[in-house]
């Protein structure tokens, strides 16, 4: 009898080591399966021209007096005087259904997770004298998994829209303010795109005091030149990139590496091998370490939805030599680490204040060289 037992138990084993691996072995297939829509791709209808200049589309701008989440600020931070600068906002994805490639304009589904992610991350920028955050018809959360041309003409739509929105941006904003980008994971492909459509190679590059490409890997060699802006060599510099893709230790990154290799850069070429870009936010630098000490507030969630307070020593960082943000032993945030120790999600959380801190100065030395 015992042995019978334990023969179930060890066939049990089995069959969990064997659910792993072909968890493990399998789950670009299985992402696939439940996030890629399996309907063909349908062009949603063109926006008509200059739609951007209502406020409707947009999450914030200025103007726009009710339900604008940027202007949130963490327990214990106040309004500060305001920096001479008008920020540019995308957010990442928050639309994950199978039914369409891309979300509405006004789809009640995202509505409430676009908001959140508004209000942790470009709450981070919002002492700007004028911040700007479109709405957008972002790509399924699918169309990042697959390499089906449908994935690439969802993301060409959503990429299509935030043009549209940064041209009318361009229109409304105060000209004598340097500009700051900002993007998030899908936004943050989308402001690369950006950079090369409509900065690289035109006078408009020298307004811009920093871009923030955060949660999506930009190749030095394949994607950074086409940008048109140099990375960011330390704290002091304006007019350049800063990007990270932050994990905790012990880190398996082969997810995002593997559609990194597999994904042309801005240039066309094969990214495939190539070093990605990291700045480490806690130095302003690249390739930078930092002891927990350097960080002035790691933004933990309260219970509330809109609630949170700043945590000053929290976490560490330093840049690995392939290019990921090494952020030592995993903290509790939240729910939302994805597998790998990626904190994906927690890109801006982690370094709420610092970043803070950090587009000022950057401001400040636009407005010293641009006088």
């Amino acid at each position: 009898m015992a042995r019978k037992f334990l023969y179930a138990i060890a066939g049990a084993v089995l069959l969990v080591i064997a659910g792993l691996v072909g968890l493990r072995l399998f789950a670009r297939q299985l992402s696939e399966l439940a996030f890629v829509p399996s309907a063909p791709f349908a062009a949603p209808t063109a926006l008509p021209p200059h739609a951007y200049a209502s406020t409707n589309l947009w999450l914030a701008r200025p103007g726009k007096t009710t339900d604008d989440p940027t202007r949130w600020l963490p327990s214990g931070v106040g309004p500060t005087a305001p920096m001479a600068a008008a920020v540019f906002y995308v957010h990442p994805t928050s639309y994950y259904d199978r039914i369409a490639w891309n979300a509405t304009l006004n789809d009640p589904v995202t509505a409430t997770p676009t908001a959140a992610f508004a209000r942790v991350q470009a709450s981070a920028f919002n002492a700007a004298a004028q911040l700007w955050a479109p709405r957008y018809r972002q790509a399924t959360f699918g169309a990042l998994l697959t390499n089906t041309p449908a994935g690439q003409q969802a993301l060409d739509i959503a990429s299509r829209d935030v043009l549209a929105a940064f041209d009318q941006f361009l229109a409304e904003a105060d000209p004598r303010l340097p500009i700051v980008i900002v993007g998030h994971s899908q936004g943050a492909l989308h402001v690369m795109h950006l950079l090369k459509d409509r900065i690289a190679g035109t006078p408009l590059a020298q307004r811009v005091a920093a871009v923030y490409v955060l949660g999506w890997p930009v190749s030095i060699a394949h994607d950074l030149p086409a940008m048109g802006l140099p990375a960011c060599t330390g704290p002091d510099q304006s007019g350049c990139v800063l990007s990270w893709m932050s994990y905790a230790e012990p880190a398996d990154p082969s997810d995002m590496l593997g559609a990194y290799d597999r994904q042309p850069g801005l240039d066309g070429h094969n990214r495939q091998g190539t070093v990605i870009l990291c700045t480490n936010p806690l130095t302003g630098a690249p390739g930078a370490s930092a002891s927990a000490s350097a960080n002035l507030g790691t933004l933990l969630p309260d219970i509330s939805p809109s609630g949170g307070s700043l945590i000053p020593g929290m976490v560490p960082a330093r840049c690995s030599p392939q290019g990921l943000l090494l952020i030592g032993p995993a903290p509790q945030l939240g729910p939302d680490v994805m597998p790998g120790n990626n904190y994906h999600i927690y890109d801006v959380a982690l370094f709420w204040a610092n970043l803070r801190r950090d587009v000022a100065r950057r401001v400040n030395h636009w407005h010293q060289t641009h006088p």
